[in-house]
Parts: structure tokens; sequence; C-alpha cells
């Protein structure tokens, strides 16, 4: 027989003696206090099979599951419901056994038994949350919360019993919730009043409790609360509460990601299902920023394998240890090599013959390739590009989707070039039939490895100052999961040459970025400087989304457009691998030099 945990026995003794109590009551009020002698004896004789009757229905509906500090609606349900049982089975027990039992005791009892149980359980649960928050309110850091709807009573909620965290008030735009209550804690004002209150209020942190706000509004909150001189936290964002990733009480620090205004991108699940689900993918470059996005993102629609290629052995590993604990399903390979050895891309195509190939590897930072490794730039973002492409139509790869960039267009540096000439690549490639090929531009990801974001914020732990190389430089931004999301959207919808050029709405001020940053660090620009250090090499102050020759089409996804940009011939590819495969390497010079003859749309500095 199992063990009985002893709160649940304590908890079933009380409704024992519940059930009695509300029994002996219905008789006593029925008969106005004073029980006549006759109907003492059937109350007596009656309770020896009423409350082993209703004992087997509770225990059954199993009232003892939960704990009564947390009693909530669903276990105030499970009463109620299973008092109704008893109130239907007792009457017909005393029908059949034709027992002196008044009919106003058969309505009376199932009532007072309701009360008695759900009340004790509420009172104890009033108890106990009133005893912990006196002891633990001296301890627990005063925070206001921004935002009154149902995330906000939620998050009240929850960080009632949170031993960190105490709310001293909430906050709403909506005039009419003024001087209302969310579970007990008083709606004081509009964001605006906010600064006026902090000081009396002695809080440092404010938790925006608004996941379905606009951007714009997401931003103002952050503005005012960071005037008011607090640390600003958020609530998981909408859709991961919808999902159930995560909770509301799970509240983070505001990233740029908040204030930078993606919409959320509308995925075509049904489609990419039945493109994905049991077939084996592979993504090469799979353990950088974008690849390992893409190898998640992949990963939710049940591939039957999913063949991770990539050359960093640390990033490999991390990437398998990762899958092994949250896509413990899917049959996992990992592949170390590198994009430019034919013969290891041939074998591991081979041996798994994948479907579907998603091309994220790449040399991708710009100063970096522009001086003593644009030979090595070129070798591998178009040798390389090459070789996993001609290997897919060798083995009947279905589909090939290609990551390019915002700076292959009008491209000043090589690695911008590189990539336009890995464009025109698989552009020549595409045959009428056999591999499809697509290509998906984009720009800047956010958090992605080499990218500014990481850097500014070394930078700011530092103490500063945190580096921009010109006041008026802007840069395209989309957060790395809205990336993934589109170039499988696009890599989807592709039939094969297209270009396909993700919205990234408007462009960003890289120094504004540097502000948002600090702030969100909780300093002002007075604590950490901003300095200018001039354009490096191959740095453009804007960047594009398509050359001055190109024009778009749309797509039936709002955040796709297709680039109808000028492609080349199978003689120019001949002539390309020529020039890739010399007996010495190429001096960055030479490099350069050479590049408009392969990339027309290329301006050396």
């Amino acid at each position: 027989m199992p063990s009985v945990n002893p709160r649940a026995a304590l908890a079933f003794a009380h409704d024992i003696v519940a059930a009695v109590i509300a029994w002996s009551g219905a008789f006593w009020l029925r008969f106005n206090l004073e029980i006549p002698q006759p109907y003492l004896a059937s109350m007596l004789e009656t309770l020896l099979w009423v409350i082993p009757l209703q004992a087997v229905v509770f225990w059954r509906f199993g009232l003892y599951r939960g704990i009564w500090r947390y009693a909530s609606l669903p276990d105030l349900k499970r009463i109620l419901l299973a008092v109704g049982i008893t109130a239907l089975a007792i009457p017909a027990v005393v029908v059949m056994l034709q027992l002196p039992v008044p009919r106003s005791v058969l309505v009376l009892d199932p009532l007072l038994l309701a009360m008695i149980m759900s009340g004790s359980r509420v009172a104890y649960r009033m108890w106990k949350e009133r005893t912990l928050r006196s002891l633990t309110d001296g301890e627990r850091e005063a925070v206001v919360v921004i935002g009154a709807d149902d995330a906000a009573v939620a998050l009240v909620k929850e960080l009632a019993r949170s031993p960190q965290w105490r709310v001293a008030a909430v906050f709403d735009d909506d005039k009419a919730k003024t001087g209302r209550q969310l579970q007990g804690v008083s709606v004081i004002g509009t964001l605006t009043e906010l600064p006026q209150h902090v000081d009396r209020l002695g809080t440092r942190h404010a938790i925006i409790a608004m996941p379905a706000a606009t951007h714009i509004a997401r931003r103002r909150a952050v503005d005012i609360c960071s005037r008011a001189g607090l640390k600003v936290m958020t609530v998981p964002s909408y859709d991961d509460l919808v999902s159930g990733k995560v909770t509301v009480s799970q509240i983070r620090h505001v990233e740029l990601d908040d204030l930078l205004g993606r919409d959320p991108v509308n995925l075509d699940a049904s489609g990419l299902r039945s493109w994905i689900e049991d077939r084996t993918i592979m993504v090469t470059g799979a353990g950088g920023s974008i690849g390992s996005e893409l190898c998640r993102q992949i990963a939710r629609f049940k591939p039957r394998r999913l063949v991770l290629f990539e050359l960093s052995e640390f990033a490999l590993y991390n990437m398998e240890q990762e899958f092994l604990r949250t896509h413990p399903a899917i049959a996992l390979v990992c592949a170390i090599g590198d994009v430019k050895d034919a013969e290891r891309v041939k074998q591991v195509m081979a041996a798994h013959s994948p479907s579907v190939v998603f091309h994220a590897a790449a040399y991708k930072h710009v100063p970096l390739m522009e001086t003593d490794n644009a030979w090595q730039a070129v070798r591998n973002n178009v040798g390389g590009t090459h070789v996993v492409a001609s290997a897919a139509i060798r083995h009947g790869v279905e589909k090939f989707v290609m990551i390019s960039t915002d700076k292959a267009v009008n491209p000043t540096n090589v690695m911008g070039a590189s990539k336009r000439m890995a464009e025109l690549v698989c552009q020549t490639l595409q045959q009428p039939a056999g591999t499809r090929f697509v290509m998906v531009r984009f720009g800047n990801v956010l958090g992605s490895a080499g990218s500014v974001i990481p850097k500014f914020r070394e930078q700011i732990a530092a103490g500063g100052p945190v580096t921009v190389t010109h006041p008026e430089i802007r840069r395209f931004f989309m957060s790395i999961p809205e990336a993934a999301q589109l170039v499988l959207q696009a890599g989807l919808m592709g039939k094969g040459g297209e270009i396909f050029v993700l919205d990234m709405g408007e462009p960003v001020l890289i120094a504004d970025l540097a502000r948002d940053l600090i702030r969100l660090s909780g300093f002002s620009e007075n604590d950490i400087k901003i300095a200018y250090t001039g354009l490096r090499p191959g740095e453009k102050l804007y960047e594009e989304l398509l050359a001055d020759d190109e024009t778009t089409l749309p797509t039936p996804h709002p955040k796709l457009r297709i680039a109808q940009a000028t492609q080349e011939n199978a003689e120019w590819l001949g002539r390309l691998l020529h020039w890739l495969n010399p007996p010495q390497p190429r001096s960055d010079d030479e490099v350069r030099h050479e590049l408009t003859r392969w990339a027309p749309e290329y301006r050396n500095g």
C-alpha cells in the first residue's frame, strides 16, 4: 500500500470532521437549534454511512493532492464538484432505505460542507501568506509594476510569494484604473506621474508588465523609469507566455530587442512542417550565431536527422550538448569540417543524403577580412560556397539556402564583395531541374558573434568609453531568432535562383544604440562616455539592401521581397574557379584590385 503524506492525511481528517459538523449542523438549523429526540437518533444513525460515502468521494476526486497554502480556484472547483456528487448520492440512499431525514437537511448539508471545506483552505492560505509577508517585508526590496492588465495581475500575484521583491505600487496610463487594486496593491497613478512617487515608495526598480505593448510604448516606459532613476526589468514576451515556455514571474532585464520594435514573424508553420518534418537537414556553420539559431528553429519542425557541419570543435561540442538536452528525440550528426574541403563535404553528404542544406558558414567580420585576410575571405565565402553547392547538386539535395548579407549590395569591402560573388555562383549553378538555390540577404543581428553589442557590453563593464566609429553611422538590425525564422520562410517559398531581401525596418544610429545600452546597464553618459574612433577599413556610413540597378518584387510574406539582381553565366563561373585556384596565395592588394572583375558593383574604398 502506498505511503500517505502526513499533510494529506491531516487534510483528509479535517474534511471528515467538516462532514460531521455539516451533517449535524444541517439538523441543528432545520429544528431551530433544538433537535427532537427521534431525529437526533436518525442523525447519529445516518452519520455512520453518510460520512464514509463522502470520504470515498473526496478521496477519489483528489482533494488531497494540492497544498493548502496555494489553494486556488481549481481546488475550489474540485471541492464543489465532490460535494455536488455527494449531494446527489445521499438523497438517493435516503430514498432507497426510506430513512427519516428531513428534505431541508439534504439541501443544507452540501451548502454547509462546501462553505467549511473551501473556507478553511482560503483562510489558511490568507493566514500563511500574511504571516510570511510580515516576516519578509523588511527583507524584500520594493518594486513598482508598470501596467495593470492581465500580465500585471499575474505578476503581482506571483511576486506576493517572492522572497526578493515586494510590489509597492502599480502605475498605468488608463486613468480609470487609478485608485483600484490588483491583488491588494494600489494603482496610484499614470506612468508620467511615476517620478514624483519614487522617493516616497523607496524603490529603485521597476518591472514593465506589458508583454503585448508596442515597442513605442515599451520605449516610453523605459525612458520614464530611467529618468526617474529606476533600474528597469520586464516580463517575458507575449509569444513566450502564450507558448508556455516561460511564466510571467520570470522577469528579466530589458534588452535592446525590446526597444528596437521588431514585429513578430508570422510563419507558414504548416508549410514548414511539411517541408522539414521527418527529413534530413544539413546546416553549415552550425555553431555560429545564425547557424545555431537556424538549428533551433528547424528542430521545432521535427526533422528526422539534423546534420551540423562546423569547423570549430568547441562550437560544435556546445551545440551537441544543447541538443542532447533540449531535443533528445532528434537524430543529431556533428560533423567537423571546412567548407573548402571538397572531399569532406562530399563524404558527409554521401553518408547522410540531406534534403535541404542551409549554408551559413562564412567569414563575416568586415575590418578583419579587409586587411591581411582578403584572400581567405574570398576562398572561404566564394570557394566554400561553390564546394558545398556543387556537392549539393551531385548528391541530389532538393534545396540549397545561402545566407547572404546587406553588405553584398554595392560592396565597398572584401567581405561584401565575396558574398555578392557567392550569390552569383549560386545563381549560375541554378538549372531548370535539380537543386534549387535560394539566397537570403539581411543586415546585422543583435548579439551575434563579433557584432557591436557584445563589444559595447564589455566596454561598459570595463567602465568605458564605448567606441563608435562615426556619429552618423547607421545599420539595419534584427534579432537572431527573427532572422533565422525569415530564412526558413524564404527557403520554403524559394523556387530557385531568387535573392530574398528581408524587411529590416528602419536603420538605427549606432550612437543611439550605444546610449540605449549604457542606460539599460544602469549608467548615464556622464558615467560611461562615447568615443568616436573613425571609420574602419571597408566600412560604410550606410548599408543598403538593394543595389542601384536592382528592383524588387513582392511576395506573399510581408517581410520578404525578391531582388531582381544581375546574373552571370557558366563562362564567368569557369573563369572565377580558375582564379580561385592559383599556384600561390594572392596578396590583399591583388584581391582588392581584381574583385571588380567578379563583382562589378564592388568599389574599393
